[in-house]
């Protein structure tokens, strides 16, 4: 068996992409786990029973609370990590996991959520939300992280991505091409329930998801509005929302299945990358009412499991007052829901695995995308390196 080593961009807490981790720890037992920051608590105790090595940042006590503000030292850690003697590295990164220096014998695939949305494809939502000041000092580190991420992108072996969104997005960047498995969504969580009232956003209150469009096209409807999750966009939202809107803050998953199950709908006013919340609140028996791009133009079917919609909150106004929820067919949802079953994620993951394993590491001098004046790829680490003082 290959020493296996599993890395992920932080522990601080149980979402999408840790979900996903999860589901590749338990494909992987025995493997070695390897994050810059972790928190038991903030992960439920879920990764109690791994060997979990951390970064030095681990010694500034990270939450999900703090663990942003840690942002241009990440690069630092992950590379900090001493991965000699392991066959084989599985990063899940949405970030910077896939930055880890593994050994030249090793195999390195990466399941890649997104490429570094702030650096990359929310950078310019990103810098306009910022004062003139630290939007120039943002703006030169995004210019470093970029370049940092590229070189990165190059050492790994394979790519393993979650829709077809992503996968655009590692090309365009990267310059990379990559398989899609669908993210797993444990479907059997959900059972369909008596349906109350309300609508449902279920998400990280963070600004690039976009929940200001919610609140305000339901503070128009006057209709209920629950909306989960924790987040440092949580205070602003909070005063945009009007006496339809309650805020449950972040909730356990028998809390989340409860009110997936008896919500009128979900609502997402982001196009994500996949959307597992989608998913899940099919898995129990409830449409979507979704914005129509990203993975969700893959996972949610119009007009039979929810309503895509394009625009602003009138046109989510429009969507959630012209689409009749009592009328959606339970059992479709249901099905549509198990072609991403936790099982299809089983079966297909190790296959690629396998697969990057038996073809060994990649000749990296050959396959690198051949991209005027770009820094010369190297296995050193780009961030100590001092290439990006001409930045």
């Amino acid at each position: 068996m290959p020493r296996t080593a599993l890395i992920h961009d932080f522990l601080v807490s149980v979402r999408g992409a840790d979900r996903v981790f999860l589901e590749i720890c338990d494909l992987w037992p025995d493997a070695d786990v390897f994050t810059p920051v972790y928190d038991e608590r903030g992960t439920e105790g879920r990764f109690a029973d791994r060997n979990i090595q951390t970064s030095f940042l681990q010694r500034l006590q990270p939450t999900a609370r703090n663990f942003r503000a840690f942002l241009p030292l990440y690069p630092a850690a992950i590379e900090s990590f001493d991965l000699s003697g392991y066959d084989l590295v599985i990063s899940s990164s949405s970030a910077w996991a896939h930055a880890v220096i593994c050994d030249e014998r090793a195999v390195h695939v990466s399941y890649c959520h997104n490429p570094f949305r702030y650096a990359w494809n929310e950078r310019h939502r990103t810098l306009a939300e910022r004062n003139p000041a630290s939007r120039a000092a943002l703006s030169r580190l995004f210019r470093r992280w970029r370049e940092w991420d590229w070189i990165a992108a190059q050492r790994v072996d394979r790519y393993v991505t979650n829709s077809r969104t992503t996968q655009a997005r590692i090309k365009a960047y990267f310059g990379r091409s990559s398989q899609i498995i669908y993210p797993p969504v444990a479907t059997e969580r959900f059972t369909p329930q008596p349906v109350g009232g309300h609508y449902l956003v279920l998400s990280e209150l963070v600004s690039h998801k976009q929940i200001d469009v919610a609140i305000e096209a339901f503070n128009r409807l006057r209709l209920p509005l629950i909306v989960t999750g924790g987040g440092p966009a949580r205070r602003r939202l909070r005063r945009l929302a009007g006496p339809t809107i309650r805020f449950a803050g972040r909730v356990n998953d028998d809390e989340a299945a409860h009110l997936l199950a008896t919500c009128r709908a979900l609502v997402v006013t982001t196009g994500e990358e996949f959307g597992i919340a989608a998913v899940e609140a099919q898995a129990a028996g409830r449409p979507v009412i979704a914005r129509a791009a990203g993975g969700l133009l893959e996972n949610v079917i119009d007009g039979v499991t929810g309503r895509l919609w394009e625009g602003g909150p009138d046109e989510l106004a429009e969507a959630v007052t012209s689409f009749d929820t009592s009328s959606v067919d339970i059992d479709a949802c249901i099905a549509n829901a198990r072609r991403f079953d936790s099982a299809v994620f089983r079966e297909h993951f190790p296959r690629e695995v396998e697969a990057a394993l038996n073809d060994g590491p990649t000749d990296r001098q050959d396959s690198w995308p051949r991209i005027p004046r770009r820094p010369t790829p190297s296995r050193r680490p780009a961030w100590r390196a001092g290439r990006f003082g001409a930045v």
